[in-house]
């Protein structure tokens, strides 16, 4: 592993070491719920204005190494001809929003540069991930380190467009455990003007927060079970479906129909320990259940629904909620052995897998190993 991975590594490390500087746990029942007490001394005092700092640290460092970087992703240099492409006024097969802010910035910086371009993304998409972890996650360092040994912030180095949405997504669950509904489809249709498979959270998130509002009946079972099924036999009414808004991925390396054995491992680990810290940290606990609903329909989907071209992208959808569940299921749990075997085997396994995810960066299909900056290089 050559030098510049150091980037990545120190990237994680100083980023975690700030992240301990955060102690939001008082405040983020109030970020979720939206009633925030303005003018009173919880959100003037000096332990939030130390969040704060260090949050915005953060940002600017994750922000830094997403926006300063140049040839870094698979993709990147596919997208700075289709940069061109827009400017021209050429079609490209990018949702409109896109379209419409690549051809304002290269109006206002001028043709074919590109740079403010990714800049400005990667501004966008690293706001909204910080600021889902600072309103969410009462576990901040530990949540940030999920975030980023689950490869879903370097990945966005990569798939600009996907990554973007996947991060408007994290952010908007705290509308849907708000109840504020509207606000929640809003900002998904907003998501969609820069990739439209974000529509599918709206059913999906609106159906696990009702799940985790309920007591389950027997209906609601039956109602899984059916989903599940058709998900098994009907497979060709949702592949029509999917190539109806996705037709160049009918016939392509995307549609192999693999399954994603890593990401079943994280569900059913997760789900394991969802069991063990069933009574104390999920039966009552609202949020708690909504991102265990959330990890149940990621499991169906990555075990039925292999058919579906980049299945491992969309079930991220569901399975970024782990970010809160598996902090939220262990912060809750009462001191013991169960407690502090499900830190090191989280810790643990998120480690092997950002050793493994950096060991992967060199694939041609990935590339997001050797960094390069436009900076100093």
């Amino acid at each position: 592993m050559e030098s510049s991975a150091l980037v990545y590594v120190l990237l994680t490390v100083i980023t975690l070491l700030l992240g301990f500087c955060v102690d939001n746990r008082e405040y983020v029942p109030h970020y979720i719920s939206g009633n925030r007490k303005y003018g009173e001394a919880a959100f003037t005092d000096r332990r939030q204005a130390r969040n704060r700092i260090a949050v915005f640290a953060i940002f600017c460092l994750m922000a830094g190494v997403s926006a300063c970087r140049i040839a870094v992703g698979n993709d990147y240099w596919v997208y700075r001809d289709n940069f061109k492409l827009i400017a021209q006024g050429r079609y490209v097969s990018y949702e409109p929003g896109f379209n419409l802010i690549v051809k304002w910035i290269q109006e206002l910086f001028g043709y074919d540069h590109y740079l403010p371009v990714f800049g400005f993304f990667s501004l966008v998409t690293v706001f909204f991930f910080v600021k889902a972890l600072h309103d969410q996650g009462k576990c901040f360092a530990f949540s940030l380190f999920l975030l980023l040994t689950g490869g879903y912030y370097f990945n966005s180095l990569n798939t600009v467009r996907y990554y973007l949405t996947l991060a408007i997504s994290l952010y908007a669950m705290k509308y849907v455990l708000r109840r504020e509904y509207g606000k929640f489809v809003l900002i998904v249709l907003a998501g969609a003007l820069f990739h439209k498979s974000i529509l599918l959270v709206i059913p999906v998130y609106l159906t696990a927060g009702f799940l985790a509002r309920a007591r389950l009946k027997r209906w609601h079972y039956i109602v899984g079970v059916i989903l599940v099924a058709s998900l098994i036999f009907c497979r060709g009414i949702y592949q029509e479906i999917i190539f109806y808004f996705y037709p160049y991925y009918r016939n392509s390396l995307f549609d192999n129909g693999q399954l994603s054995y890593v990401n079943i491992a994280k569900c059913v680990c997760t789900l394991i320990l969802c069991g063990f810290c069933y009574r104390k940290s999920l039966r009552e606990d609202i949020n708690n259940r909504f991102y265990f609903f959330l990890n149940v329909a990621g499991l169906v989907l990555y075990c039925c629904g292999s058919f579906i071209p980049e299945v491992s992208r969309i079930g991220y959808y569901m399975i970024i909620s782990q970010v809160f569940l598996l902090p939220g299921l262990l912060d809750e749990r009462e001191p013991g052995w169960i407690k502090k075997m499900g830190y090191a085997g989280v810790i643990c396994g998120f480690g092997l897998y950002f050793l493994f995810l950096l060991r992967g960066m060199y694939d041609v299909d990935v590339r997001l190993l050797p960094y390069l900056n436009w900076i100093f290089q």
